[in-house]
């Protein structure tokens, strides 16, 4: 016999309703079914379930897909990851289909897409060089994005459109087709560089001039709000391994945007990640639409694999 004053609880009497009166919110409706021999991107995609992730996917192909057709902005963010993991070729053949208003990175995606251009190569390895100091010493890239710089802020452009003009003259031939930057430039496509001062390697070279990577990253700052803009009513912005910089800046330029009378509302933010931080999640998937409208994606998965999946399904919903 139980020490214990409480007795269990009868169930004698508890109401039950049934099941069918009950509902669900998972049918078999919403079941995947398996892949087919032959389906394709469109039958792989159709074949996912009705649910969750898979939805979000979808959704996101199709307001791409809506925001191309309106002729909306359509803004890639970016962290430095995406380039090291080597998705350039994919969003530069994106942006050449019409995919893509505007680039926009954080200072390490723009050292990766940078060294890529001039040398073929990135990403070193930080624990064999960072115990004698060598980490972020490399001469050509804290030479060249420095001067690339000065020289622009100099003649009144940004970092961004600064770095690709550089990569006009510097870039190898054989790398420069593999450069976001480089293709952006020739194509006239904006790029906007955003930057805390010290996160960035070419911040520790001889040539860092601090006033003129100030200068260009609020150039480029204010250049975003005017891309930014163009969201409104059907416009998507894509944060793409940035944890911190981009989704801090772009909730900034939401704000300016607004503030300065531009209407901005009913719009697409997505966060593609493979950890869900803090910063995107509320502040690029939720609060840009706190009453106005819109609606906020947040898709978890390796960038190596997600974003070559999404161009493939944005690539077989071409005309």
């Amino acid at each position: 016999m139980s020490k214990y004053t409480e007795q269990p609880l009868s169930f004698d009497r508890l109401n039950t309703v049934p099941l069918d009166d009950r509902g669900g919110k998972v049918r078999i409706e919403h079941f995947a079914r398996p892949y087919r021999k032959g389906d394709g991107v469109n039958g792989l995609l159709e074949s996912l379930p009705k649910l969750l992730a898979a939805d979000s996917f979808r959704g996101v192909i199709g307001a791409l897909r809506q925001a191309k057709a309106r002729k909306r902005a359509i803004l890639w963010g970016m962290g430095g990851h995406v380039v090291k993991c080597g998705l350039g070729d994919i969003l530069i053949d994106l942006m050449r289909r019409g995919w893509v208003s505007g680039f926009v990175m954080n200072g390490a995606a723009s050292i990766h897409d940078f060294e890529i251009a001039i040398a073929g190569q990135t990403s070193e390895d930080v624990e064999a060089v960072l115990p004698d100091g060598r980490f972020g010493a490399a001469e050509e890239t804290g030479r060249e994005m420095n001067v690339a710089i000065v020289d622009g802020v100099r003649d009144g452009i940004g970092t961004g459109e600064a770095l690709g003009r550089r990569l006009e003259t510097l870039a190898k031939p054989a790398f420069a087709p593999h450069s976001i930057m480089a293709a952006a430039y020739r194509a006239g496509v904006p790029v906007t560089v955003h930057v805390a001062m010290g996160t960035d390697t070419p911040h520790t070279h001889p040539a860092a001039d601090g006033a003129a990577i100030g200068a260009g990253t609020h150039h480029d700052f204010r250049l975003l709000c005017s891309l930014v803009r163009g969201l409104d009513q059907g416009g998507v912005y894509l944060n793409v391994g940035s944890a911190v910089v981009l989704p801090e800046v772009f909730l900034k330029t939401v704000s300016v945007v607004r503030n300065l009378g531009h209407p901005l509302a009913d719009f697409t933010t997505v966060n593609f990640d493979f950890l869900q931080h803090y910063r995107p999640k509320v502040n690029v998937v939720e609060r840009p639409h706190a009453r106005s409208g819109g609606r906020g994606f947040a898709v978890t998965g390796h960038h190596e694999l997600m974003i070559p999946l999404l161009a493939a399904a944005l690539i077989e919903s071409e005309d």
